[in-house]
């Protein structure tokens, strides 16, 4: 295994600027830096760090070992933990890079070695890079919800009763001639049935991926509803030009906020009318269609022509709102209706406020584990499928073979979510449970 060594930190000017060194010969690249090897596991010491070739002086350094595999990768690592100057570090770096049996690492190498060592699963990875890029609250609880393994403790628990089956369905197969229960392959149904039905629920729910990549908010409604003076009130900027004149906004305009510790991009969209030229009715069709794909919408009126009818159609999640309330003296007004003035700035605060409940009501419930990436919807989707497979071959008394290779299949799929991959402990689970061979 080669040693790879790279800087933790960001590049840029700091305090403080860490380089990691992972390796069977981390030890020796502390000697030849600083002359000589590790010192007690974990105990920061202060060192001179010189070029290996040159002999000048890097820098003063604090420098960590951890032995393996107590450390992150699960081998012996050194962190350097450096003045943060970009000088300094670059010519640690080069002097690294002089030793032999060194090399730079690859993106994302230390923690793909923590994996292949056993420190944590794939998923648990993922959360890793997750609470780097987290932006908001609701991402830095999720990614580190997932860094825990929480959701890797559930893709195993499944992937375990799958293996537990496909053992059964083999038994059958290979020891029939045992003295076994009858129906061995079929008293798996009861269980892969629970199974299914709860991997239906949760592929059904996309609150994951919404936190991790943004909830989309449409803002709908007839021209001149004050639809662009809200997303800019929003925006606390002026994001979207703002006119008297109607049809103004022709295209989708989104504008990226944080609302509740999420993450939340605000589409501002075309109005809604008929009878208007191919440009706007363009803009009209993209604004239904954003409409139609957001995960929450703002439906927006002007005060001065609102009508009850226009909220006949609402999704009782989506929000009401009547703009404009300065212009009338008996504003339409209903207990799920919001009412403002953008240009007072009347029942700005409070509509905000009501629109970030909304949205943490909807995508924060609970502690459970969720899907977060477009790769785990895959491979569970895959391991639903080929598990709806043996399961329409259980009910009507199929092929065993084919039944225990679509538990393969199944069982394979959701073990690439974590990195588990193997199934040949099937064996050990059919010798631990049935006396074959007694």
């Amino acid at each position: 295994m080669e040693t790879i060594f790279a800087p933790a930190t960001a590049r840029g000017r700091g305090g403080v600027a860490v380089i990691r060194i992972s390796g069977p010969h981390a030890d020796s690249a502390l000697k030849a830096l600083s002359g000589k090897g590790p010192g007690a596991p974990r105990l920061a010491e202060l060192r001179e760090l010189r070029d290996p070739q040159s002999e000048n002086v890097l820098d003063l350094a604090l420098v960590l070992f951890f032995q393996g595999p107590h450390s992150f990768t699960g081998e012996d690592v050194v962190e350097l933990h450096l003045h943060g100057g970009l000088a300094v570090v670059d010519s640690v770096v080069e002097g690294l890079g002089k030793i032999a049996g060194l090399r730079f690492a690859e993106p994302g190498e230390f923690s793909r070695r923590a994996v292949e060592n056993g420190k944590f699963d794939l998923s648990a990875a993922e959360g890793i890079a997750d609470l780097i890029e987290a932006e908001t609250s609701a991402q830095q609880v999720q990614a580190l919800r997932q860094m825990k393994g929480t959701f890797g403790v559930l893709c195993d628990g499944w992937r375990d009763q799958l293996v537990r089956s496909l053992a059964y369905v083999e038994a059958d197969i290979d020891f029939a001639d045992e003295d076994l229960p009858e129906d061995l392959a079929a008293s798996v149904l009861p269980g892969l049935t629970a199974l299914r039905e709860e991997m239906s629920g949760f592929l059904s729910d996309h609150r994951g991926e919404r936190i991790r990549d943004g909830i989309f908010v449409a803002v709908v409604g007839p021209p001149n509803a004050g639809k662009s003076s809200l997303v800019n009130a929003l925006a606390r900027r002026d994001a979207v030009i703002v006119s008297e004149e109607a049809g103004t906004t022709r295209d989708v305009v989104e504008v990226r906020l944080k609302m509740a510790g999420l993450p939340v991009t605000v589409c501002d969209t075309a109005g809604l009318r008929d009878g208007v030229g191919v440009v706007e009715q363009e803009g009209i069709r993209r604004a239904r269609q954003t409409a139609d794909e957001a995960d929450l919408r703002v439906w927006m009126q002007s005060a001065e022509d609102a009508t009850l009818d226009f909220f006949a159609t609402v999704e009782p999640q989506d929000l009401k709102l009547v703009n404009k309330v300065d212009l009338v003296p008996n504003p339409l007004a209903a207990p799920d209706i919001a009412q403002l003035s953008i240009k007072t700035g009347s029942g700005v605060a409070a509509f905000e406020e009501a629109l970030g409940a909304r949205v943490e009501e909807i995508f924060v419930r609970g502690e459970e584990p969720l899907i977060t990436r477009a790769r785990h919807r895959k491979e569970l989707e895959a391991c639903a499928g080929a598990l709806d497979g043996a399961l329409s071959l259980l009910r009507v008394g199929g092929e065993t073979a084919l039944i225990a290779e679509e538990l393969r299949h199944a069982a394979r799929a959701v073990g690439r979510v974590t990195g588990r991959v193997d199934v040949e402990e099937l064996l050990d689970v059919v010798f631990r449970d049935f006396c074959i061979g007694k």
